[in-house]
């Protein structure tokens, strides 16, 4: 029983080894992780709940970066045009579009490798058929089928989670399509099929795993891509109601002060958003370098 859990442990070790030898992407797994414990813990770090009405006063509004409100404390960014915290605000909309962007991530990347599993493992007219909507969907831009869908399933997290899982399931079913069809005619998948297994068991214990590595290069592209998303369609009001805003929407009340000389309440969660998607997307493209199978050659 220990063989396969050393061997998967020396796997683990041997993938930080590769993944470590890039400086960009550990720097960037470090904003990561240090903008995820910062949204969990946001009620520790933050010094204002700024969506708490009893903690708000307007006389704090607008105020520039390093200024002391009438709570007693330096608003190290500033405020925003209802007296809120902005660098409280960040902490909680970075926890709201997280969220949203590993729900989206994950709920894609299931629906999409399991679409993509039943093409190659079926082929023939089923195969065609599934891959050729999954073709349709790919030429059409998420954002453009994202803001149909939202216009369509109206505000809310889990309608704004289903629209985007439906915009972006596909690049997870292609991608598993692709890997699976690789694996489909190998020894191993044509011994496993000529026993009496049932066809779940050889779609999600022989074929799924081998087609893992490219899954996962593209669920961390795919969650940065959610969150940017999400950000745009908040920015343009079809995103979460005003009571869960997130780090799209901290935009978008700072834009008609953008050119007043309140820059902050616009550019600094701009920022935090460019960090958070850039930081994911160095994270993935090192993950891409690491797993690619023609590295070792």
């Amino acid at each position: 029983m220990s063989a396969p859990v050393e061997t998967r442990w020396g796997r683990l070790a041997n993938f930080w080894t590769d993944f470590r030898q890039n400086p960009v992407a550990v720097a960037a797994l470090i904003v990561i992780v240090s903008v995820i414990l910062m949204a969990i813990f946001a009620p520790l770090v933050a010094p204002q709940d700024p969506y708490n009405q009893k903690t708000l006063d307007l006389f704090d509004a607008r105020l520039p970066p390093g200024e002391i409100g009438s709570g007693g404390y330096v608003h190290w960014l500033g405020t925003d045009a209802a007296g809120r915290d902005l660098f409280s605000a960040i902490l909680y909309g970075l926890r709201t579009s997280l969220i949203i962007g590993m729900l989206a991530g994950t709920f894609a990347l299931v629906l999409g490798a399991t679409v993509g599993l039943i093409a190659a493992y079926y082929g023939g007219r089923t195969e065609a058929l599934i891959m050729r909507v999954i073709d349709l969907q790919l030429s059409l831009p998420a954002i453009l089928l994202a803001l149909v869908l939202v216009a369509m399933l109206g505000q809310g997290l889990p309608q704004l989670v289903a629209a985007l899982v439906a915009a972006q399931y596909a690049y997870f079913a292609r991608t598993t399509h692709g890997a699976a069809s690789a694996e489909r005619g190998k020894d191993y998948i044509e011994a496993a099929l000529s026993t009496p297994l049932p066809a779940r068991r050889v779609l999600f214990r022989h074929l799924l795993p081998n087609a893992l590595p490219p899954l996962l290069v593209v669920a961390t592209v795919q969650v940065a891509n959610s969150i940017a998303l999400e950000a745009t369609l908040s920015f343009l009001g079809l995103g979460l109601p005003l009571t869960k805003p997130s780090l799209g929407s901290l935009i978008s009340n700072g834009f008609q002060f953008l050119l007043s000389g309140r820059y902050w309440i616009s550019i600094y969660p701009g920022i935090a958003l460019m960090l958070t998607v850039v930081a994911i997307n160095l994270v993935g493209d090192q993950v891409r370098h690491v797993l690619n199978p023609r590295r070792s050659r």
